[in-house]
């Protein structure tokens, strides 16, 4: 474990410690939208059966969705308004970045007949018809090109040696980036708090808030003010506004947070789901455990191929080789049961300090934002990982791991959001 200072706004993300004694390069990513580019990988046997045409077996749209400037949600919600056609993707991607990926969906009528398609910021590219959509079991990882801009070192040879040691966090992305509220309102919706959740979505800020943000948020304190306020909020603000313009119209706090979109809505209980799952892994960091190895007891993953992981299963060591599986952390929901292995017990806890426990997470007024749980591996489990030039980095991960987490460690940033994490 490096004892590079954290800085604060990781700590609040649960990511409390870096995992490598690599010099860090400092420098800033996503100055703009070519220097971080994403392509999905996903399992070749999508295209055994696609049909450049459709038919009575081929009736179902598969695209290739290439976007800069707007994230997956907005990059959607876009496609529909200007093309009419809702499609759903295995993956979300970030606003700041050229990104890749697949998208399907089940619409089989009035599908645009020109095989190329713009909006304002993404190019759609029909690829063909298959016999069912495209499915998120596909999607097998990501290839990532990132440029580090205005490094103070470009020396980077050591990685190679430490890059295994790098653990699975999920990035600040998952909660928000600069506006650390998700896994907040995500704990508030599990403790049945929802008139709270509502009012953190609204009038939470941080640092990082605009003058103009700090000022509609303070407002925000008051339902009195919400009528005014909706005439002038800013169009980044969309879910701010479908949850104000609820409470306006005199809906209770579930039935607001209900006029979010449901992709947006799971998010939240995901991030606080996110959150337990970081602190779980910096507790064991801190603690010296061996996040590469397996131990007795252990929950495991089999490795189907590079970045693949398949079935899930205690670790023996009489019968298992360590070098075919990979330590898995189980994920908090109403499903977990905290068995022996090694981070069961500190996830559990962690639950205890939260004042949370396993069924909090069936959520009987939400059902829809209710969560199981779920696994995940360890460690990062980078592949191909290279590198040119003064510092344009290139590197696949599994799918749901984050490049941010790897870069975090390279450039080890005094000020994340500064450096475009």
């Amino acid at each position: 474990m490096n004892s590079t200072s954290v800085p604060r706004i990781d700590l609040l993300a649960g990511i409390e410690c870096y995992c490598t004694d690599f010099q860090a390069t400092g420098g800033s990513i996503k100055k703009d939208n070519e220097g971080f580019r994403v392509s999905e990988i996903i399992d070749e046997s999508v295209f055994d059966n696609v049909s450049l045409t459709q038919d009575s077996s081929h009736r179902y749209p598969l695209y290739i969705l290439e976007k800069k400037g707007v994230d997956s949600h907005h990059a959607l919600l876009e496609i529909r308004n200007v093309l009419g056609l809702a499609l759903r993707v295995m993956g979300m991607k970030d606003a700041k970045a050229r990104t890749k990926q697949y998208a399907s969906s089940t619409q089989v009528h009035n599908i645009p007949e020109q095989r190329v398609s713009r909006t304002k910021h993404t190019l759609l590219i029909l690829k063909g018809f298959t016999t069912r959509p495209i499915g998120r079991e596909s999607l097998r990882g990501n290839d990532f090109l990132i440029t580090i801009y205005d490094p103070k070192s470009s020396e980077v040879s050591g990685l190679k040696i430490e890059i295994e040691k790098v653990a699975n966090f999920y990035g600040l992305q998952r909660f928000g980036s600069e506006r650390l509220v998700t896994h907040l309102v995500g704990r508030e919706i599990v403790k049945r708090n929802f008139k709270k959740a509502a009012e953190l979505l609204l009038s939470y800020t941080t640092e990082y808030d605009s003058a103009m943000s700090k000022e509609i948020r303070q407002k925000s304190l008051d339902p009195k003010n919400y009528p005014n306020i909706l005439k002038h909020l800013p169009k980044g603000m969309d879910i701010e506004y479908q949850l104000m313009d609820s409470f306006v119209k005199g809906k209770e706090p579930i039935s607001a947070l209900r006029s979010i979109s449901i992709n947006i809505r799971r998010l939240f209980v995901h991030a606080y789901q996110s959150y337990i799952f970081n602190r779980c892994l910096s507790n064991a960091v801190f603690n010296g455990e061996n996040i590469l190895r397996s131990t007795s007891g252990d929950l495991c993953f089999e490795m189907e191929g590079p970045l693949t992981f398949g079935k899930i299963r205690r670790f023996s060591p009489t019968t298992d080789s360590s070098s075919r599986v990979i330590p898995a952390l189980r994920l908090v929901g109403y499903s977990f049961q905290a068995g022996k292995g090694r981070f069961e017990l500190i996830t559990k806890q962690i639950m205890d300090e939260e004042n949370v426990n396993p069924r909090d997470f069936y959520i009987k007024e939400m059902q829809e934002m209710s969560n199981s749980g779920g696994f995940r591996q360890a460690s990062l489990c980078c592949r191909d990982f290279d590198y040119k030039g003064s510092l344009v980095l290139s590197f696949k991960l599994p799918k749901g791991s984050y490049a941010t987490t790897l870069l975090r460690e390279i450039i080890k940033p005094m000020d994340p959001i500064a450096a475009g994490f």
